[in-house]
């Protein structure tokens, strides 16, 4: 991010912003999958269709998912799969944190020569 302009670490910062929502990462890992409908969507997230789909034009505008019409049905896509391996690198360091905070736990736990 070294060098960026302020029009563009608000750009950023929106498209973090779009990530920040369980559900839209919810909606992530299922079209990780496959492509859905957004009443799969909605039906295997629990929402309504309404709320899905507001969440996938927003997801839509960060250019994360694509749109296909396909005759009745509105069909969504990841557009944009690198957001994939953003989420897995975050992923991976919340869990190493984890584990570095269940480690520090058992030593209080389990103390040497205790």
């Amino acid at each position: 991010m070294e060098g960026l302009p302020d029009e563009a670490l608000v750009q950023v910062a929106s498209y973090f912003q779009a990530l920040s929502e369980p559900t839209r990462l919810q909606i992530l890992n299922l079209l990780r999958q496959q492509e859905r409908s957004v009443g799969e969507l909605a039906q295997l997230c629990g929402y309504s269709s309404a709320n899905v789909s507001r969440h996938l034009a927003l997801l839509a505008q960060h250019g994360l998912v694509a749109r296909e019409a396909r005759g009745n049905s509105a069909i969504y896509r990841i557009a944009d799969p690198s957001v994939y391996a953003l989420c897995d690198l975050v992923c991976g360091s919340i869990a190493r944190q984890l584990d570095a905070a269940a480690q520090k736990r058992a030593a209080f736990v389990n103390p040497p020569g205790g």
